[in-house]
């Protein structure tokens, strides 16, 4: 009996788990627990029977002053615990590093150039894991000193090669600090480690089972070879549970519905559908959201990543729509072509919304025949069969306030009533949009009168950060001869929205951006505590969305902050902060 492997993992495999448990844990959500346990068991379950070969065959061995002494057919108590330990580590890293990424943009259908491409890399992936394994099977039939390595590449090889045949789209498509990382990480670890071991005697191979050749001095190449199989191995495995799921919630016509935990069965179905039958214009639709995301709302971007499932897909939808339709009115050369979009706007809503007896035209026509290229996939993809119409047909008369800009010398932000009724509309109402898609894939966790609450206080929420959003553009809305303060506010201070124009850096200007941010401070302070309602899945993801945009009303009080086209900014490492902090809280 002895402790020197036990005493391995009490030093360099428990605190690497200890670590990243405490990283992981406020991102961790139950269908990340369900990885890590899926794994886990097939890990135990498809390595146990090797390994107990290898020992039967004294391939390797374990000292008796080594190990503690219980076996699990033959293998030590502390091997067993290494399948998990293994497997839980490299999984974590994997699911830390991978946590931003939006999965269903690195599908592809065949009717794609990329998606034909990658068929080709498919077969030709096959086809160089087959030799592998005819190689490895030579090696085991020579019984000679290549016999450990034959026998790692016949037994990983299979897997490896059935994991590339289902997820070789989300392998190759990902970028590659997804999969480089947590398999190159803990391998180099477990290289260190398996020297140290080694060296001391802790496990011993039989010197006529291996080539050898060492990867450095007191390291075994088939060693070092085994441990970046098994990381491979773990996170292909990942990578092919994120192909299935991004194949579940990308495509509703396939499976119109998606269980929170979807079964081993659903998921080798989802991996099994032809990418002929995936819908390439809706994969093509989210890759143009999320970069509309990306490029206009980094808080937001942010926040996104934590949300899970269809909402965030929806939620991604949500925010492209917006993006565009705001973006018609506000490019628009003239006034007379910005409200040609209104009106296209609102009649693109008659259409979606008209009773199916009533529709005389399809939608798809209509957006097709009607807005730009650019714009068509946002208005395709808008999941309005669970989005109320009035917060939408809101949101648009919000942007006529808007449009009265465009009449030289007219600022429509008279007082503070009319400034609160701009931000319920064109703020407001996407709060309520976002609420209503929680309320949607989070059916049944909240009563009517906690949902009646949550939107009012979420229409509240949308003002206080549509009050943070001026505050922050003045000096771009300026420049488009645009002044969002109130009238009443300005003539308090002696001043006309002209002058803003003229100079928006005066010292009256930033007293009213700060009176600005107290009423959004106390409008947020309000309605905060009603994010604590929320069901269980978004209740995290939406305090980060609420707190990533409230952070840039915190810098804007600050006596400097960094500029970034005219707009107050966040640095990256104080929003990952901030969104750190958000979701510790629940």
């Amino acid at each position: 009996m002895g402790w020197d492997y036990a005493l391995v993992h009490l030093y360099y495999n428990i605190p690497p788990a200890v670590l990243l448990t405490a990283c992981y844990y406020p991102l961790c959500t139950k269908i990340d627990t369900y990885k890590i346990l899926f794994l886990v068991v097939i890990a135990v379950v498809s390595t146990t029977p090797w390994d107990s070969y290898l020992i039967h065959r004294r391939i390797w061995t374990y000292p008796a002053n080594a190990i503690v002494g219980p076996t699990l057919f033959r293998i030590p108590a502390e091997e067993i615990f290494f399948f998990v330990i293994q497997t839980y580590n490299t999984s974590l890293l994997y699911l830390l590093v991978s946590k931003p990424t939006f999965h269903p943009i690195y599908l592809r259908g065949e009717k794609l150039p990329s998606g034909q491409r990658l068929r080709l890399w498919r077969w030709l992936g096959a086809i160089f894991l087959v030799v592998a394994i005819s190689s490895g099977a030579g090696m085991i039939a020579a019984n000679g000193r290549g016999l450990y390595l034959g026998l790692i590449i016949v037994w990983a090889g299979p897997f490896i090669l059935m994991l590339w045949m289902f997820a070789h789209q989300l392998l190759i498509n990902l970028p590659a600090f997804n999969t480089l990382a947590p398999i190159l990480g803990p391998t180099l670890y477990l290289w260190i480690i398996d020297t140290i071991a080694l060296r001391r005697g802790t496990w011993v191979i039989q010197s006529g089972t291996k080539l050898s050749w060492h990867l450095w001095q007191g390291l075994d190449v088939e060693e070092a070879f085994f441990f970046l199989v098994t990381n491979t191995l773990i996170v292909f495995g990942l990578v092919a549970f994120d192909n299935a799921l991004a194949i579940l919630n990308t495509f509703p016509h396939l499976f119109p519905t998606v269980p929170p935990l979807p079964s081993p069965v659903q998921l080798v179905k989802a991996l099994l559908v032809s990418p002929s039958r995936y819908q390439d214009e809706r994969i093509l639709g989210l890759q143009e959201a999320l970069e509309r995301l990306r490029k206009k709302s980094r808080s937001f971007y942010l926040a996104s990543g934590v949300f899970q499932g269809r909402l965030r897909i929806d939620l991604i939808l949500l925010y492209s729509f917006c993006r565009v339709a705001d973006d018609l009115v506000d490019d628009a050369s003239s006034g007379a072509e910005a409200r040609h979009w209104i009106v296209r706007l609102t009649e693109y809503l008659d259409i979606c919304y008209a009773k199916a007896a009533e529709k005389s035209r399809s939608r798809d026509a209509f957006v097709r025949s009607t807005f730009p290229v650019q714009a068509q996939s946002a208005l395709l993809l808008l999941p309005t069969a669970y989005l109320s119409p009035t917060p939408l047909y809101d949101l648009v008369r919000g942007f006529e306030t808007d449009l009265n800009f465009s009449t030289p010398g007219e600022f429509p932000i008279e007082d503070e009533p009319t400034l609160k009724i701009y931000g319920s509309r064109v703020a407001g109402t996407v709060a309520e949009l976002c609420l209503e898609l929680a309320f949607y894939h989070n059916n049944g966790q909240t009563t009517e009168q906690q949902r009646r609450e949550i939107v009012q206080a979420g229409g509240r929420m949308g003002i206080a950060l549509q009050y943070v959003n001026i505050a922050r553009d003045i000096r771009v809305d300026a420049k488009n001869d645009r002044v969002y303060i109130p009238t009443s506010w300005l003539e308090s201070k002696g001043l006309r929205p002209e002058d803003v124009l003229k100079d928006h850096a005066s010292s009256k200007v930033e007293a009213l951006r700060q009176r600005l941010l107290d009423k959004a401070m106390d409008i947020y302070e309000d309605a905060k505590r009603a994010i604590d309602l929320l069901p269980n899945q978004s209740r995290g993801p939406m305090r980060v969305a609420v707190e990533s945009y409230v952070e840039i009303g915190r810098v804007l009080r600050e006596s400097s902050y960094t500029l970034k086209d005219g707009r107050a900014t966040v640095p990256k490492a104080r929003r990952l902060r901030v969104a750190w902090a958000a979701l510790c809280k629940g």
